[in-house]
């Protein structure tokens, strides 16, 4: 399959690839196939993944997609919303939320309404997604993450190299977050409501008194089991102003575990 996709995407033939997106998206949504890999070594891209995606789109035709007598909407033919059942062990709300095709869902995830699963996306066993959040294109979610109200994990299609929204296990997200460009929220983590973090923001450890360390190329790292809140810090060419910063408060611990524990009831 790999060598069909890239293949199509250098010559731009899409007779094989035609044949084989079926089981592409199958693949997808079985989590056979994932856009990234956890190595001994770090996250890794499948940019074969992403190229397949795009494929698709490429693949597909604009088509009605016809909900009442008064509405309907437009997409690609190659990416319509996906089905479930009961089979799958799932749990979505009525109200608005939307899964594409080609989108991984965990069992016992709850998603409430509305919100919003792109294409490539991985959404692990006993997660949640709360009302107006949004999972992008190809984002990785863990294990019993917690993704609050409002909260955007931006996706990513393009440049074809650039890493997903990598959120690991046991990671509580609260509300009005976003999680854009690449950042890998290590397990564990706890991000404060409405903490914005991107591939250019500096993130200040008060614990350790230094800033994370970033790398061109590379993603930001969130440690695992830090606290994040949102803060301020001095302009040094500018005293007088003071620019967005999110600060790593504490490490999680025994209170900050009691304040984010799961409901195992719901599901």
């Amino acid at each position: 399959m790999k060598n069909i996709i890239e293949s199509a995407y250098i010559t731009g033939n899409m007779t094989e690839f035609q044949k084989i997106f079926p089981d592409f998206l199958t693949g997808l949504e079985d989590g056979s196939i994932r856009s990234a890999r956890k190595t001994e070594a770090g996250w890794i891209t499948n940019t074969w993944v992403k190229k397949g995606i795009l494929l698709g789109f490429k693949l597909g035709t604009i088509i009605e997609y016809k909900i009442s007598d008064t509405k309907s909407f437009l997409d690609k033919s190659t990416f319509p919303e996906r089905s479930f059942t009961t089979a799958d062990n799932i749990r979505i709300v009525p109200g608005g939320s939307s899964v594409r095709r080609g989108a991984h869902i965990g069992k016992s995830v709850i998603m409430m309404p509305p919100m919003y699963v792109n294409v490539g996306a991985f959404i692990d066993d006993g997660s949640l997604i709360d009302s107006h959040a949004l999972v992008g294109t190809c984002c990785q979610v863990g294990k019993n993450v917690h993704i609050s109200a409002a909260t955007q994990l931006g996706g990513v299609i393009e440049p074809i190299g650039a890493n997903p929204v990598i959120i690991e296990d046991n990671v509580f997200i609260g509300g009005n977050c976003g999680i854009y460009e690449g950042v890998i929220i290590r397990e564990n983590a706890i991000i404060a409501a409405g903490v914005i973090i991107t591939a250019g923001t500096p993130v200040y450890d008060a614990v350790k008194g230094e800033f994370l360390p970033k790398q061109t190329g590379k993603p930001v790292i969130i440690p695992s089991g830090a606290v994040i809140i949102s803060g301020t810090r001095k302009l040094t060419d500018h005293p007088d102003f003071a620019a967005y910063c999110p600060i790593i408060i504490k490490y999680r611990d025994t209170k900050s575990n009691s304040s984010v524990e799961l409901e195992e009831f719901i599901r």
